[in-house]
Parts: C-alpha cells; structure tokens; sequence
C-alpha cells in the first residue's frame, strides 16, 4: 500500500474546489427561490417596500464586501494588525445590514398582514439571504479571533480567502436579490 501525500498547492486546489462547488450549489438554491418569486408574483411590487432602506443596507453591503477584500490583502501581505480592524469593519457592517433588514421586516410585516403572496416570497427570499449573513458573519468572527490568536499569515490565509470569497458571493447574491424584490 502506498500512501500519498498533498502538498500545500494540492491542498489550495481542493480547497478551492470544494468552495466553487458549494458556491455553485447556493447559487441553485437562490436561482430557485428568485425564479419562485416570478413565477408567483411577476413583476408586481407593492409600493409599501422602503425602497430607501433597501438603497441604504445595500450600500452598507458593498462597504463591507470593500472592507473584507481589503482584510484579506492585509493578511497576504502579513500586516495582521489591518487584517484584523477591517475584519471588524467587515463584521460590524454585517450586523448594520442585518439591523437593516429587521427593520424592513418590521415594516413588511405591517404592510403585508396578514402575508399576502409577495409577503412570503418577500420574507423567504430576505430569510434566506440573512440566513447565509448570519453564516457569514459567524465565519468572519471565526476568521477574526484566529488571527487574533496568531493564525494566518502572509503564506497561510486559506481561511481568510475562503471566507472572504463567500462574503463576496452573499454580497453578489444581494445585487441580485434586492432589484428582484424593490425594483422590477
């Protein structure tokens, strides 16, 4: 019998892989429930949607995707001090977003009492994307408090990338999200 052995480079590759695939797999899953939204609903969107909060939390998004990006240069250059205030930044925007998104809820839950067709898609397609936030800002936090604890560094920030690649991806999934829901 022979054992193999993988080097750091086959390592990445897999790694890699495996978060493409997943990615992949998510991206199914919201395509699902955004071609539901149009199936049930068309292009009807009530007027009771804040357009401008959803403008606003978007733009708190985009920040924080900026943010994450700029963590993860910060640690492939092995400055861990950056790395580890724009991964707060990074968290801190999330939750705003997430704050965000509760008071929309609030409001929608108003507008449409009881839940109406839009209502459901509304709130399973916002549920859904704050689902993969929270996940999201769970792993940055994670991410976080390794690197604060010494992990990462210059040649060693698989973490950071994976989870900074997810974060952009839940981000891109909200560029897509929040026109379905507040502007068709």
């Amino acid at each position: 019998m022979s054992t193999s052995t993988y080097t750091a480079h086959d390592s990445h590759a897999i790694n890699s892989m495996g978060l493409w695939l997943f990615i992949v797999s998510e991206t199914a899953l919201f395509s699902a429930f955004i071609f539901a939204r149009y199936y049930l609903t068309g292009t009807d969107q009530p007027s009771e949607l804040n357009i401008g909060l959803g403008y606003a939390i978007t733009a708190v998004l985009l920040s924080s995707s900026l943010l994450a990006y700029g963590a993860e240069r910060r640690i492939a250059k092995g400055d861990r001090r950056g790395f580890l205030w724009l991964t707060l930044g990074t968290i801190v925007l999330g939750a705003l977003f997430l704050v965000g998104v509760g008071l929309e809820w609030r409001e929608a839950a108003h507008a449409f009492a009881p839940p109406d067709l839009f209502g459901v898609v509304f709130f399973s397609l916002t549920g859904l994307h704050a689902t993969h936030m929270v996940t999201g800002l769970i792993a940055l936090c994670f991410v976080w408090l390794v690197g604060w604890r010494g992990g990462f560094g210059a040649t060693d920030h698989w973490g950071v990338t994976g989870v900074v690649r997810y974060w952009h991806f839940v981000d891109a999934v909200w560029l897509t999200v929040f026109p379905t829901l507040y502007l068709v």
